[in-house]
């Protein structure tokens, strides 16, 4: 018997096609439009609150509250309790192990580049 459960989608299983069709200037442009659907428009911060109230928007409805902050905490690097843009884009980076592996990729093919000339 076929398993007819819908595969839950993932904003991150997104990026690395997203980065190839978009480049890199788009890729961080796209981000930085998730983040301004996420974030909590007085404070101009991902909140817990405005990351719940949001995240419908990219289809995340179904992560719990526990899942939610893990997230904030995850990327919080200053330790506000929200996320801003730069800590935003980063914590999708990290998120996207394929997107991450990429960009290694790419790096070490540029230095090799590089120091060949």
């Amino acid at each position: 018997m076929a398993n007819t459960t819908p595969r839950k989608s993932n904003f991150n299983d997104f990026l690395p096609v997203m980065a190839e069709k978009l480049g890199g200037d788009g890729l961080i442009g796209q981000l930085c439009k998730g983040f301004q659907l996420l974030m909590d428009k007085d404070k101009r911060v991902i909140t817990f609150e405005s990351l719940k109230k949001n995240s419908a928007l990219l289809g995340l409805q179904d992560l719990s509250d526990d899942h939610l902050m893990s997230m904030l905490k995850e990327g919080d690097y200053d330790g506000d309790g929200a996320l801003n843009q730069m800590e935003f884009c980063v914590l999708m980076f990290r998120l996207s192990p394929e997107l991450m592996e990429q960009s290694q990729f790419l790096l070490e093919q540029a230095l090799h580049q590089d120091f060949s000339l």
